[in-house]
């Protein structure tokens, strides 16, 4: 996210930090086992989840691999429980893909949310489910 954001709007987790308690990783391989996406949730609240670091491998782009796992991390914050799941993520051009999947599923612009302040580096969206 480095290459994509100024550091200071990073909000990336890395390896550590997702492997830390309240936080759910997925992954997506192809039949030969290559990496083609990620993605974590982290639990706010018993009602607030958060999407954290989605990403989907260069590779893999066009290909719906994003689309699935949103959709399998949205049916596993609603079978744990929360009515909410939140994000953060760039108003870069570079994101404008990721803004359009997460619109799509009916993600709204919200304020800031558990922690974050004010960006213009970043957007805010949340979804009722």
């Amino acid at each position: 996210m480095y290459a994509t954001s100024p550091a200071e709007s990073v909000h990336a987790l890395d390896p550590e930090a997702l492997a830390a308690p309240g936080i759910t990783f997925w992954t997506a391989r192809s039949d030969e086992e290559t990496l083609l996406g990620c993605v974590a949730l982290k639990r706010l609240a018993a009602d607030h989840a958060e999407l954290k670091s989605m990403r989907t491998a260069t590779a893999a782009r066009r290909r719906g691999v994003g689309a699935a796992l949103l959709d399998h991390v949205l049916a596993r914050a609603r079978e744990r429980g929360h009515v909410r799941v939140s994000l953060e993520t760039g108003v870069e051009d570079y994101f404008a893909p990721a803004r359009t999947l997460y619109l799509s599923r009916g993600f709204t612009e919200c304020p800031p949310f558990e922690g974050y302040g004010l960006d213009p580096n970043s957007v805010f969206l949340t979804l009722e489910l």
